[in-house]
């Protein structure tokens, strides 16, 4: 086992006997052999689509097939083992679509699967990300394009429930994976291939952001409950707002409570879904916390995408997995009836009446371009000296408190834009107001990084300067591959001096790290005080 996609990466260089998420050794070498004949399936999809052919049972199974192996999604070896074998046989789909390939096959768009899993294992050993024929800079960076792909693949699987999809996007993703295949790419090659994966997540943020308006509405400004109310009750942990939909459909009029948690809190900002009044608040903070959290929760608890995390034995049986997200001996619900979910709640203790804090969120782009013209005031009658994006994913590695620090210290006439679950470092914190404007604005998920981007193009456009000429600094944490994406959408803007913590990624070389510096001025997080006054002076 090797494995380095994710920020917990052990002693800074990968995990080798168990993952520090929880993964096996057999589910990572499963993994590793997803994504080994997901390229296969690639390839052949990339020469079927030169000859204007395609096909979208398979443009989707690749995008599913890569948000399985993203970090915290699917722990189920029997699952994987079964996508697999599912893969060989779209590959062979594409085959049959293509006719013919122009050049050499690789091995990957040949290989036939073992009949039984442990063999799989075995098979997915042989084609671990280690691989010392290739150049260890060109390697890293075909890496982080990969992790890149992967984190898109999760924008655009929740874009298609909703119905949208764009074969923009595909064709990246065919010709990307297929290029991985070539042990002698050289390193413009890939950075270039990484520079156009960061254009392609920002067509599918936009893409999801979209979905997400057109089906819910515009987010707005919306006070939600930390608090809980008398009843049943179901908690929503991940991602996916449709599923939520579907659920507080099918729980209207029942007496059961549905709260959020994690990266679902900006699900109370949009119009289409508050209006549900038992969409009752938020429950807990971020996904690292739900071992301690969960426990204390006496309802029914579905994930719906990543950060899943071992369940204990006290909350186990009232848990269970939806879409790609599976763990061994968890109910998993296929579909949209969640009568079983309801059924279970109903079963439980459920909430007694406390009312707690109300924290603030739902301040997308609409509703902060919507305000425009008072935020351009404050800034230009100087009430407002510096812009902060500090956001991305949490995590459990210590450092972290370097984020809840950053925001006490930074400045009174300063604001913070926030997005992800690294908000809840120091979203419960009144930070107060700037003539109305709060200090604090939660962007929303972090798929939202499209909201935050377009605030500060609209922001560069009134002053009438590039983004990087804004008093705007950005402080990010990272803790998957979604992270990987939204970094390289930033760099493919073209926007510089961006800090990053809690550590930097295991798979970026010291050669490519330092291409990033000179580029692009990225460095890692230090002390608050020390990048305050480095960034304010």
């Amino acid at each position: 086992m090797f494995c380095y996609q994710c920020e917990q990466a052990a002693q800074g260089t990968g995990c080798t006997k168990i993952g520090v998420c929880g993964k096996q050794p057999d589910v990572a070498a499963l993994q590793d052999l997803l994504i080994y004949s997901l390229k296969g399936v690639a390839f052949w999809a990339d020469q079927a689509r030169q000859q204007g052919k395609t096909d979208a049972e398979i443009d989707r199974f690749v995008i599913k097939g890569l948000f399985t192996t993203v970090t915290n999604v699917d722990f189920d070896a029997e699952d994987i083992a079964r996508v697999v074998r599912e893969s060989v046989k779209v590959r062979a789909k594409a085959e049959a679509l293509a006719g013919s390939a122009s050049g050499t096959v690789p091995a990957a768009a040949s290989w036939q699967p073992a009949s039984d899993t442990a063999s799989l294992v075995r098979q997915g050993e042989e084609h671990g990300v280690k691989d010392d024929s290739v150049d260890p800079d060109v390697k890293s960076v075909i890496e982080m394009l990969i992790y890149g792909i992967k984190g898109y693949a999760a924008y655009a699987e929740h874009a298609l429930t909703l119905g949208s999809e764009s074969e923009e996007i595909y064709a990246f993703t065919h010709k990307a994976l297929a290029a991985t295949l070539d042990t002698a790419m050289d390193l413009n090659t890939a950075v270039g291939l990484a520079m156009e994966c960061g254009r392609i997540n920002l067509v599918t943020m936009e893409l999801l952001n979209k979905a997400h308006v057109d089906a819910y509405g515009h987010p707005e400004p919306t006070p939600v409950q930390l608090g809980t109310k008398a009843g049943k009750a179901i908690l929503v942990s991940g991602h996916d707002l449709r599923m939520l939909e579907e659920l507080l459909k099918q729980t209207e009029g029942t007496g059961v409570n549905v709260y959020t948690h994690g990266e679902m809190l900006p699900a109370h900002g949009y119009p289409g879904l508050k209006k549900y009044e038992h969409l009752a608040g938020n429950f807990g903070g971020a996904w690292q916390d739900q071992a301690k959290e969960l426990p204390d929760f006496p309802g029914a608890i579905i994930f719906n995408t990543n950060c899943i995390q071992r369940p204990a034995d006290s909350y186990k049986d009232r848990l269970f997995t939806w879409g790609l997200t599976q763990w061994p001996d968890v109910k998993h619900i296929d579909g949209f009836d969640f009568s079983e979910v309801i059924e279970k709640a109903k079963q439980c203790e459920g909430f007694e009446e406390n009312p707690g804090q109300e924290i603030l969120t739902g301040f997308g782009h609409n509703a902060v371009l919507g305000v425009a013209d008072k935020v351009i005031e404050a800034v230009k009658g100087g009430d407002i000296k510096h812009f902060f994006l500090v956001g991305g994913c949490d995590g459990a590695k210590s450092g972290r408190n370097y984020y809840t620090e950053f925001a006490e210290k930074a400045p009174k006439d300063t604001v913070i834009l926030t997005l992800a679950c690294g908000k809840y470092r120091f979203n419960k914190m009144d930070l107060g107001d700037i003539g109305g404007i709060p200090r604090l604005l939660d962007v929303g998920q972090c798929n939202d990084a499209y909201s935050a981007i377009q605030i500060a193009l609209a922001l560069a456009d009134a002053f009438e300067c590039g983004v990087n000429d804004l008093p705007l600094s950005m402080v990010l944490s990272w803790y998957e591959q979604k992270a990987v994406a939204i970094l390289l959408t930033l760099l493919h803007l073209g926007i510089k001096d961006i800090k990053i913590g809690p550590s930097l990624p295991a798979f970026v070389t010291p050669n490519v790290l330092n291409y990033l510096v000179e580029n692009f001025n990225i460095g890692p997080i230090t002390t608050a005080e020390e990048d305050l006054k480095a960034i304010l002076g």
